[in-house]
């Protein structure tokens, strides 16, 4: 692609423009976000052999992990809401990975109860929320609140789904982990990693990413900062990002 080329991609107001793909969002209800971005660099792929992403909006992590993962991985992306899902499947389609990536519009319940137990790694950024104070719009309820999809049915159906030594990895602010922790381990999930993040440094972590195993392990914790003292990105970010951000 010319430089020129480059160019004109970046000017498109309707998404979200990384180094190897397009995210259009201007039909999901759930914007292209650092907690995405950071769920997707950050989630171990080294040994994944078939990866599920759920509640997939416009595809963002699906395609990250198809950027990350070997070319022979198989992604299945589940999105409920009908015209997210159809923006992920044309996101995919103008994607390098459009033979690797098969988008399903469908409720992950009905879609665990037709599947095996065959993915090595599944993926969500999951509402965060229980049912609160309207947003305007009920895709955007969907996409925030747990009415539709309730944790507990997130660590069921991603248990259903996972092969016994896989990872499930998610991301949520720091106060809702803390209720879901217990949930998981309720429903014999074992946290293997942590990365709790922050703004800033010196900042207390606002986000956590977890990494939960079927099998228990030792728990890796970290932490990283978004911004440095001086409010620009900080080096650990960079270095996690610098493969998906166009000027980093």
């Amino acid at each position: 692609m010319s430089h020129q080329a480059d160019n004109k991609l970046t000017l498109r107001r309707d998404g979200f423009t990384f180094k190897q793909f397009f995210v259009a969002h201007d039909r999901c209800a759930m914007k292209v976000g650092t907690d995405g971005i950071l769920l997707g660099a950050w989630t171990p792929v080294s040994s994944a052999t078939r990866i599920l992403d759920i509640g997939s909006g416009s595809g963002l992590l699906a395609l990250m992990l198809a950027q990350r993962s070997e070319p022979h991985v198989p992604i299945d992306a589940v999105e409920l809401d009908s015209a997210a899902s159809d923006q992920a499947k044309e996101n995919v389609a103008a994607s390098p990975w459009a033979d690797r990536i098969t988008v399903y519009a469908e409720d992950i319940v009905s879609f665990a109860e037709t599947r095996a137990a065959t993915y090595s790694l599944i993926i969500s950024n999951p509402p965060y929320f229980p049912p609160g104070i309207a947003c305007g719009s009920a895709q955007r309820d969907q996409a925030r609140y747990t009415t539709l999809l309730t944790h507990e049915t997130l660590l069921r159906c991603a248990h259903q789904l996972l092969m016994p030594e896989g990872l499930f990895c998610v991301v949520l602010p720091v106060q809702v982990a803390e209720h879901f922790i217990p949930l998981a381990q309720q429903h014999n999930w074992h946290v293997h990693q942590q990365l709790h993040v922050s703004e800033q440094e010196e900042k207390p972590a606002h986000r956590v990413l977890l990494a939960l195993s079927r099998q228990e392990r030792e728990c890796a914790n970290s932490s990283l900062a978004i911004r440095d003292a001086e409010r620009c990105y900080s080096t650990d970010f960079q270095r996690l990002t610098k493969d998906f951000y166009l000027f980093m």
